[in-house]
């Protein structure tokens, strides 16, 4: 025995099977989640569950539904159209009535407010534009003062006798 060759003889090396299993332990109890994820996840997986068998349950009733109310709907489509029509009409006239109703009281507050002098929204715009327009008025004026005589004194030449 003592005349063996090291290099013949085998070595038996196993891998340590504990450590590795220690370290997955160690990285798996590094990244659990604590209590309070757990019962979030729990919490979500719970109602997206709820909402899914909800959708189901409405579209299978919505499906039921049209088999059976189809036909009646077909039937009785002369009598829905035109209320359906006359009903849109109403309320979307009412809608429309409320809607102007509410920009005029809004306009109307705004006005009262930017007259009493209390800056609402918007008002620097208006003065803005009320500015614009007296310069571009008093431009146009002293453009007409300027070259108002030069156009009087062309009609003249155009029509002697005029």
């Amino acid at each position: 025995m003592a005349d063996r060759n090291p290099s013949h003889t085998r070595a038996t090396t196993r891998p340590n099977q504990s450590f590795n299993a220690n370290s997955f332990l160690r990285k798996l109890q590094t990244h659990t989640p604590n209590s309070a994820q757990v019962v979030g996840f729990m919490t979500l997986f719970i109602s997206g569950s709820i909402l899914l068998l909800l959708t189901g349950l409405t579209i299978t009733a919505t499906v039921l539904g049209l088999i059976f109310f189809t036909p009646l709907l077909i039937v009785s489509s002369p009598i829905w159209v035109p209320l359906g029509t006359v009903l849109f009409l109403t309320v979307a006239g009412f809608l429309s009535f409320c809607g102007f109703g509410v920009a005029t009281v809004a306009g109307l507050s705004w006005m009262y407010r930017y007259f009493r002098g209390l800056h609402p929204p918007g008002s620097d715009r208006v003065d803005y534009a009320r500015s614009r327009i007296y310069d571009t008025a008093s431009h146009v004026k002293d453009y007409a003062r300027e070259y108002g005589g030069y156009l009087q004194s062309k009609v003249k030449d155009a029509a002697p006798g005029a």
